[in-house]
C-alpha cells in the first residue's frame, strides 16, 4: 500500500508550509496526519487530540475539529518545531462510552506514525497527548517502550484520571494542567499524580497554567479544560520544554 501525499496551499506565519500524509495501516485505512513543516526544524511532535480522536482532516488539509491542537497549530512554526496533527479513521471513544485508545489496533497505527516521521526527518519526535489524547501517549509509551529510538520524549496536558505511566518509561515527561479545569474526568490531580509520582532521577515537570476564558461544557476545547484564549502560552510551555531536552 503506497503512501498518499496531498500538497496544500496553506503557508502560514513564521515560513511554515502545510502537507497531508496518509499512513498505511495493513490493508484498511490509513491513518491520516497533517504535517505544518518550518524550514529548519529543530525537532517534530505529534499531537493527539481527545475526545474521539477523530480530527476530520480532508484531503486538502482543512481540519473539520476545532481542538485545540488545530487552532494552535500555527504556533509551533516561531520554535523551529515541525509539528503533526494525527487523526482516527474511527472513534475512540471516551471515558463515558469506553476508551479505545489501549486496542492493538490504534497502538500499532501510533507506532507506524511515529515510525514514518522518524525516519522521514530524523528529528527528535515527541507525543503530546491532550485529554483523552493522554491515555494515547501513555498506553503507548507503556506498552511500546520496546519501540527504543523512535521517541525522545512525552507530553500529557488535561489528562484523564484513569493514564498513568510505568516506571520503566525513563523518557523525559511534561505534564501540563489548566488551574480552573472543572471537568470531572480530567482533574488537575491526574497530571499532578502521574508526574509527581515518577521516578525522582526521571526528567518530568509539571505546568499549571492560569487565565484565558471558559465557554460551553467543561470538559470541550473551548473551556479552560482546552486552555482556550491562553493557547500561546500552552504552545510555549510545551516547546521550551521539547527544546531544552
Amino acid at each position: 500500500m503506497k503512501l498518499v501525499l496531498a500538497c496544500l496551499c496553506w503557508v502560514f506565519s513564521f515560513g511554515v508550509s502545510a502537507q497531508v500524509f496518509d499512513i498505511p495501516h495493513n490493508t484498511e485505512e490509513p491513518t491520516r496526519t497533517l504535517l505544518i513543516e518550518v524550514k529548519k526544524p529543530k525537532a517534530l511532535v505529534l499531537l493527539f487530540p481527545g475526545g474521539g480522536g477523530k480530527a476530520g482532516i480532508s484531503e486538502v488539509g482543512f481540519v473539520k475539529s476545532r481542538h485545540t491542537f488545530v487552532r494552535s497549530i500555527d504556533l509551533w512554526g516561531q520554535y523551529g518545531i515541525d509539528a503533526v496533527l494525527v487523526d482516527s479513521p474511527y472513534d475512540l471513544g471516551d471515558l463515558r462510552r469506553g476508551n479505545l485508545r489501549g486496542r492493538e489496533d490504534h497502538l500499532a497505527r501510533v507506532d507506524e506514525v511515529v515510525a514514518f516521521y522518524k525516519a522521514k526527518f530524523g528529528l527528535p519526535v515527541w507525543i503530546f497527548g491532550h485529554s483523552m489524547g493522554s491515555s494515547t501517549a501513555t498506553y503507548y509509551a507503556n506498552e511500546l517502550a520496546k519501540s527504543k529510538g523512535k521517541l525522545s520524549g512525552i507530553i500529557i496536558a488535561g489528562s484523564i484520571h484513569t493514564a498513568s505511566l510505568n516506571d520503566d518509561v525513563a523518557l523525559p515527561v511534561l505534564g501540563i494542567h489548566h488551574a480552573d479545569d472543572a471537568c470531572a474526568g480530567t482533574p488537575v490531580s491526574a497530571t499532578k499524580r502521574i508526574i509527581e509520582g515518577r521516578p525522582a532521577n526521571y526528567i518530568s515537570k509539571l505546568e499549571i497554567i492560569e487565565g484565558g476564558i471558559s465557554e460551553g461544557n467543561v470538559c470541550d476545547s473551548f473551556a479552560y479544560h482546552g486552555f482556550n484564549q491562553i493557547e500561546s502560552e500552552f504552545i510555549q510551555r510545551a516547546a521550551q520544554f521539547i527544546l531544552s531536552h
